[in-house]
């Protein structure tokens, strides 16, 4: 049970970031309904990558026959880490250009506010 514990955290972050994303009306919850979804793809990530009693994928001083973590889902994280924060910062910009046109951030009243 205890070994699960990562992935029952993934399950239940993605089931609250899809319920904020697809209930909530203000598109600024819904921006960081994504930047929760895109934290637990990071820990998704990172838990698929961890080995039990592995080390750091340092091969300088590493003992012989010694378990590693897998650098290529490190690799993968930082990389999606930077781009979450890029489009994060994107669909921001993009809710307050839209705040700016329609003066609301609610999905609902901005589809009524047509022109």
């Amino acid at each position: 049970m205890i070994a699960n514990l990562p992935f029952i955290a993934v399950a239940l972050l993605i089931g609250i970031a899809l319920a904020t994303i697809l209930l909530k009306k203000n598109m600024i919850k819904m921006v960081m309904g994504l930047a929760m979804l895109e934290g637990a793809v990071n820990l998704f990530l990172v838990t698929l990558g961890y080995r039990e009693n592995g080390i750091a994928p340092i091969f300088t001083n590493a003992p012989e026959g010694a378990d590693m973590v897998l650098p290529t889902v490190q690799a993968l994280t930082l990389t999606n880490i930077v781009i979450g924060v890029a489009t994060t910062a994107l669909m921001l910009v993009l809710v307050m250009v839209i705040y700016k046109k329609y003066g609301t951030v609610n999905s609902d009243k901005m589809r009524r506010l047509k022109e």
